[in-house]
């Protein structure tokens, strides 16, 4: 019995691995990972121990409260269809989050991490052989927009967070040799670059966004000197970027263009996005504590959008997490959600470990600061990164 348990505890540690792996390559593989860890979990007895882990847990009960007020809130949603589907975007907030977090062993961290950037590095590679014609189109990726397994969308922020993770061995890991200090070295060179040549502008956001979190944790409390740094490297990374990517010159100007003539710039990505938040603003006017209701949105958003902007396209979703949330499940929905964040920056808190402290201060605060640009909880990329390295970040600190 003792035999078959350990087993199964080093089968999981396999295939939580080859999930690492998986997870920015392939939609198919990390979903059959995925549903041979659930199947197993559900079928492996213990049922009373892992109900108590879980239960003990303030992060994975807030996560858990989260996904019911999604069914809660199919009571009062009209379109009980999309409501499903919502629903079912939402399942790793109930299931795969508290699985693998009962799972997972912070021992094999050097494991997953390598393996995801493995598989990081796999995409580089062939995004810079799409970039430079050396192949030919692959999948998603072309010349112009070199992102292979996935939309820029959620190719730059899972880019930026593999960024981050390297960065974070380079300045703090006092035991890397000379060897992997100049190869992590480079391999976050060639990453940086690769931010620049697609067209992810909230990856790139995040990127920045991740440069001041990683200085203000090398320099601690030298608060001032984090700033000066930041005043730097900051504005010298983005005029580099701009002079020599005339892709994120385009992107840049054009946003930049999209914001200041709104009026004559609607039919465009940013233009989009705010006609999304004024109209959708309205709506969570209406119905500011209980929202309008899971799957509701596209339908309500339809009405407000023929009376406002009737020219402009309709919604399922306004491309930003929190108005979202307002929308579908009202204040207590958002408070719900942000109380997933609150628990894990304050577990963070906790942690001697400094890269699981770091790593888990950072995670949270780089996904809130993309989910202001797209609905990044609902993707399959980004979320089941999130959950993924949320599930042992924090684990045995609650």
């Amino acid at each position: 019995m003792a035999l078959a348990k350990f087993n199964l505890e080093k089968f999981y540690q396999y295939l939580l691995i080859s999930l690492a792996f998986l997870l920015p390559i392939t939609v198919f593989g990390a979903n059959l990972v995925i549903v041979i860890i659930v199947l197993l979990w559900l079928f492996s007895g213990n049922y009373k121990e892992k109900y108590l882990q879980i239960v003990s847990s303030k992060l994975l009960v807030a996560s858990i409260i989260f996904f019911l007020l999604h069914v809660v809130g199919l009571i009062w949603t009209e379109d009980l269809r999309w409501g499903f589907e919502i629903v079912h975007k939402m399942w790793y907030f109930l299931l795969l989050f508290p699985v693998l977090s009962s799972i997972v062993d912070k021992r094999y961290t050097k494991y997953y991490v390598t393996a995801f950037l493995t598989a990081i590095t796999l995409t580089e590679i062939i995004s810079y052989l799409v970039w430079f014609e050396i192949i030919g189109r692959f999948k998603n990726a072309i010349v112009y927009d070199p992102t292979p397994f996935m939309s820029h969308i959620s190719y730059n922020p899972i880019l930026a967070f593999a960024i981050y993770l390297v960065c974070h061995e380079i300045f703090f890991n006092k035991t890397l040799s000379k060897f992997k200090f100049f190869w992590f070295s480079f391999f976050a060179l060639t990453m940086t670059f690769n931010m620049f040549i697609t067209g992810g502008r909230a990856g790139q956001v995040m990127f920045f966004a991740m440069l001041v979190i990683l200085i203000f944790q090398f320099f601690g409390k030298q608060r001032a000197k984090a700033l000066l740094l930041i005043s730097i490297v900051i504005p010298l990374i983005f005029i580099t970027a701009y002079s020599t990517s005339p892709l994120f010159k385009d992107r840049v100007n054009d946003a930049i263009q999209d914001i200041v003539q709104y009026d004559n710039s609607k039919i465009s990505a940013v233009g989009y996005r705010i006609n999304f938040a004024q109209n959708s603003w309205e709506l969570i006017k209406k119905n500011p504590f209980l929202g309008v209701g899971t799957g509701d949105f596209p339908s309500e958003y339809k009405k407000i959008n023929q009376l406002r902007s009737p020219l402009l396209p309709n919604a399922t979703n306004p491309h930003n997490m929190y108005v979202l949330v307002l929308a579908q499940l009202g204040i207590v929905g958002l408070i719900s959600m942000l109380s997933i964040f609150y628990y894990q920056i304050k577990l963070s808190f906790l942690e001697e470990n400094k890269f699981f402290r770091d790593v888990g201060i950072t995670l949270p605060l780089l996904f809130l600061v993309i989910m202001l640009s797209d609905s990044y909880l609902l993707g399959h990329f980004t979320t089941l990164m999130y959950v993924f390295f949320s599930s042992f970040i924090y684990k045995g600190f609650d």
